[in-house]
């Protein structure tokens, strides 16, 4: 009995990264700085345990997935969550109106919550 508790217990640890989830956005502002040209401050939230497991980047998302813009999270944020990044000089078509903004974490990928945001004209 005792083997079989021992056995789950170092099961869980070892599952310990995989406990953290999906990289979620909380929060964007969109600042137009340009003709067709923005600055994002995106807020994202994930239980960054370390190296192995951490939000690693943010992309913004245009018509039929094009990724517009991408904000590449070089360290963890276990200490700093939720934690907030800006992208410059983000230029899109004129005709986009609206993009989504997306998290990406290093076990988990894409999946967490996006937030749909207009651009300001």
């Amino acid at each position: 009995m005792r083997t079989l508790s021992l056995m789950i217990v170092f099961m869980f640890a070892a599952s310990g990264p995989a406990l953290a989830g999906e990289a979620d956005v909380l929060h964007v502002e969109v600042i137009k700085s340009g003709a067709n040209t923005f600055t994002f401050d995106v807020t994202v939230k994930h239980d960054d345990s370390g190296w192995d497991h951490y939000a690693d980047k943010w992309e913004i998302i245009g018509p039929a997935e094009a990724i517009l813009g991408t904000r590449v999270l070089y360290h963890p944020h276990v200490d700093e969550q939720p934690f907030t990044r800006s992208l410059r000089n983000v230029t899109t078509a004129a005709s986009i109106r609206q993009v989504s903004v997306r998290a990406h974490c290093s076990v988990h990928g894409y999946g967490g919550k996006e937030i749909a945001v207009p651009l300001p004209h």
